[in-house]
């Protein structure tokens, strides 16, 4: 297991705890590219950039075909919304950038977009994810 974050302090916090933690950008090059057998997007990372079609892409690119992509998400009720918003940390805030918060319902649609195949949504503690899988074959082309 591999974790990626442009946050020198996340990655630093997980090299404490033992694991294995690059300072990179999801988009640019990531090693075994197409060779992963899981990616997890836990804390509602999957609103990154505010594109999340575009991160679920990419991580399609990364996992292997067959496997999956695990996917925290808010719960039922809000679809897919985007927003600019500000990290407040410590009295420091942050520049505006861009994020989308992608609830249950939002879900499919994103995923047949990107071309993955959502295969199963659960909620275990009041947390919501979504297990989207890279098919073996090519999904037919999706029109918007």
């Amino acid at each position: 297991a591999v974790g990626i974050d442009l946050s020198e302090v996340a990655v630093q916090r997980t090299l404490e705890r033992g694991a294995t933690a690059l300072r990179r950008d999801v988009f640019g090059p990531i090693p075994s590219l197409g060779q992963w057998h899981h990616v997890l997007l836990a804390d509602g990372n999957v609103g990154i950039g505010g594109d999340p079609v575009r991160l679920l892409r990419r991580s399609r690119q990364l996992v292997r075909k067959g496997g999956t992509v695990v996917v925290e998400l808010a719960a039922p009720g809000t679809g897919v919304r985007r927003e600019r918003v500000r990290l407040r940390v410590h009295g420091r805030t942050s520049a505006p950038f861009d994020w989308a918060n992608v609830a249950v319902d939002g879900v499919n649609q994103l995923a047949w977009a990107a071309g993955l195949e959502p295969v199963a949504v659960d909620e275990v503690g009041g947390r919501w994810a979504a297990v989207l899988r890279r098919p073996d074959l090519a999904l037919p082309q999706v029109w918007a």
